[in-house]
């Protein structure tokens, strides 16, 4: 007999409330792409300097992260979620009111240490509430509203033109006040899960095992191919589209600002509706490792044809969409088949201290990369080794999900069944 669960609308309004906080702390996460060009015309900052703002959110998280799993399977989903989107909300206001570089970069290392722990709160909040029965599509259908947080960040260059003429700083603000909204949906949430969660419907957190290093031996092998996956694909999808992408299409392929954003855009407005169709397949399918695999392809088949090809620009970014939905859809259900449900969230943050080792890299390699080539509107050229280096990471990805596949395929027995 299966145990009792917390009511079906009870689910489905965490659900949203889970959805719509990851939709403000998605859109400050890509606020810095739209005002890169900003930040080197106004303050003369470099790529690298560009670069190490994204980077510094992810250094923190090679080590934290891990202890922030721990918290999240010790505290609970909610209350790591109410507290991590206060310090996600203290991150988002220094990175705008700070008058220097060093300001803008402490603010957004504190967004980090909160953003991350806070991504892995939710889904683990996502798999208390709908464990067991539509699984995929309530994490696709919960990134995919967070996805238009980094849609509505790409746009808004077009929807907050008058802001953007102000220069760097009021575009800044106006992801502070989303992160205050994504605070606000927290503690929503947090106070809607006391009742099942005191009725012992859902678990509290104290009954998690200890924490021991030699647990991680265990993970069977295609959670290590799982993990790697998540390591190159995400280096290569969050360093080029959420830091250089914009500038990439403005100065490679001549698009003005507000075109370049739209243009990202489109990655998310891809992903904001085949994320969770794609989870609904998955879990009628029942196969999640084949899909994984198609979502890694798309990702290098896309920067090959934005680089190599006078193809329109739009194929490219269709096809990063079609990863972008596909990839996370499959790969954070099929980790919770092949972990312990005790152990959900320390293995999710391992997978997350070696993929933000892995973007905190990337960003600062790209940089490097490109300020060594000179890489700029008078030299597009010297933007090829950037994705030279993208398009060897996301071809590693593919061998990595291969791998998952023949693994999974072999080793059912790996696959945990469904709460």
């Amino acid at each position: 007999m299966s145990a009792p669960r917390p009511a079906r609308a009870t689910a489905w309004l965490v659900g949203a409330l889970v959805a719509l906080a990851l939709f403000g702390n998605y859109y400050v996460y890509d606020a810095i792409g739209p005002v890169a060009d900003l930040l080197q015309r106004q303050r003369g900052f470099s790529d690298s300097q560009v670069g190490l703002l994204n980077a510094i959110y992810s250094l923190p998280n090679v080590v934290l992260i891990l202890v922030g799993g721990v918290l999240v399977d010790r505290f609970g989903a909610a209350r790591m979620t109410l507290w991590t989107a206060a310090v996600c909300l203290a991150g988002a206001a220094l990175t705008a009111l700070s008058p220097g570089f060093a300001g803008m970069a402490a603010g957004r290392l504190l967004f980090g240490i909160g953003a991350e722990t806070f991504g892995i709160a939710t889904l683990a909040a996502i798999a208390d509430y709908f464990g067991g029965r539509s699984l995929a599509f309530a994490m696709g259908l919960a990134l995919a509203v967070g996805r238009l947080g980094s849609f509505g960040a790409d746009m808004s260059p077009t929807w907050f033109a008058a802001a953007y003429a102000q220069g760097w700083q009021p575009p800044l603000l106006i992801a502070t006040a989303l992160a205050a909204l994504s605070f606000a949906a927290a503690l929503a949430y947090w106070w809607v899960d006391r009742a099942p969660r005191r009725a012992g419907l859902l678990p509290t957190g104290r009954g998690a095992e200890a924490f021991a290093w030699r647990d991680l031996l265990h993970f069977g092998r295609a959670y290590w191919y799982l993990l790697a996956l998540c390591v190159l694909w995400y280096s290569v999808m969050l360093a080029f589209r959420s830091t250089f992408a914009i500038k990439y299409f403005q100065h490679v392929h001549g698009l003005d600002l507000a075109a370049a954003g739209q243009m990202n855009s489109h990655v998310f407005l891809a992903a904001v509706f085949a994320t969770p169709a794609f989870g609904w397949l998955c879990d009628r399918a029942g196969r999640y490792a084949p899909f994984l695999a198609l979502g890694a392809l798309a990702l290098p088949a896309a920067l090959a044809v934005m680089a190599l090809t006078p193809w329109p620009l739009w194929v490219s970014t269709l096809l990063i969409g079609v990863s972008f939905s596909l990839v996370p859809a499959v790969m954070w259900p099929l980790a919770s088949r092949l972990v312990a449900p005790g152990r959900f969230g320390t293995a999710i943050g391992l997978m997350w201290v070696a993929q933000n080792a892995g973007i905190s890299g990337a960003n600062l390699a790209a940089g490097w990369l490109n300020d060594r080539a000179g890489a700029s509107a008078a030299n597009p050229a010297g933007y090829d080794a950037m994705m030279v280096f993208f398009g060897a990471a996301s071809l590693l990805g593919c061998a990595c999900a291969l791998a998952l596949w023949a693994t999974a395929g072999r080793r059912r027995h790996e696959l945990r069944s469904p709460a």
